[in-house]
């Protein structure tokens, strides 16, 4: 019965035709397909909604494979994206970079001390290696740089403002903060949100809510929230699932999760599949080396 079920869905999908009605598409009727699976296409909400009881298993059962292809998919570089001087991919050693508050650009060492040199040499005025603007000397001057690059909305900004309203003890507005920096598809401001959520820090604790966001910023490639749900995961008894979240974060170059790996090795993890990322979490470290950062980072 449930075979021939899903041949009608894929009957009526391949000749464009309503999956409740039977109507065909032509110049006055445009189908829509079911948002949640793809799968089938429907004349209007009239239709998709009688249709509803019959199609409720398998559109659920598509949604979720849907979700998982996107969820356990190898992003190509980890959160914090590449320099935008150099191009070289920039290191989860947030130590490694700074975040310039005139242009809101995460600029690496490397670049920022090839910049720094070339003043001095040449007795010029400090600059922002990127965008060129005078550099501020005080720390009040970055705060109002970053408040007022807040205030137009730039994602990266209300992030950096959220962490220092957290610093300084204000959940509320740094709660504020991340959701609009996370609306703007911030992965960092995601991955915030999914601790608060888990903790209950300025919001009540909500499960749901805190996998949802550590779900968006690991899609985005944040290593430490694929971590967490990997123990999400391994508490819940899902094992292969866990295995995949932390296999990902080890390839992006994070070490809690190569490490966690290794613990696992002929348990839940085979050899060959721990050798494979510790090949790719070296060749991630590898990544982010230059001799211009090797000399900044001195």
């Amino acid at each position: 019965e449930m075979s021939s079920e899903a041949d009608a869905i894929i009957d009526f999908d391949d000749k464009k035709c309503c999956a409740s009605c039977g109507i065909a598409a032509n110049d006055d009727v445009k189908l829509k397909n079911c948002t949640a699976c793809h799968l089938v296409k429907y004349c209007g909400v009239k239709c998709q909604r009688e249709h509803r009881s019959k199609h409720k298993r398998e559109c659920k059962k598509r949604a979720a494979e849907l979700h998982d292809e996107i969820l356990f998919k190898q992003p190509e570089s980890n959160h914090h994206g590449d320099c935008p001087i150099c191009c070289l991919p920039l290191s989860l050693d947030e130590q490694k970079s700074g975040m310039m508050t005139c242009c809101s650009k995460q600029i690496c060492k490397g670049c920022c001390y090839a910049n720094a040199m070339r003043e001095i040499r040449e007795s010029l005025e400090q600059k922002c290696p990127f965008c060129r603007h005078p550099l501020q000397s005080k720390d009040e001057d970055f705060g109002q740089n970053l408040m007022r690059r807040a205030e137009a909305n730039d994602p990266v900004a209300m992030r950096e403002m959220g962490k220092r309203r957290r610093n300084e003890g204000d959940y509320g507005k740094a709660f504020e903060y991340w959701k609009k920096a996370a609306e703007s598809g911030d992965s960092e401001a995601h991955f915030q949100i999914s601790v608060f959520y888990r903790d209950g820090k300025g919001v009540e604790k909500d499960v749901k809510k805190a996998i949802y966001h550590a779900e968006q910023a690991a899609i985005g490639g944040h290593p430490r929230a694929r971590f967490n749900l990997g123990y999400e995961e391994l508490r819940d008894r899902r094992i292969e699932r866990a295995m995949k979240h932390l296999i990902i974060a080890a390839n992006l170059g994070h070490d809690v999760s190569l490490r966690s790996l290794r613990e696992h090795i002929n348990i839940f993890v085979s050899e060959e599949d721990f050798a494979a990322a510790l090949r790719a979490h070296q060749a991630a470290l590898d990544a982010t080396k230059s001799p211009q950062r090797v000399a900044g980072e001195a």
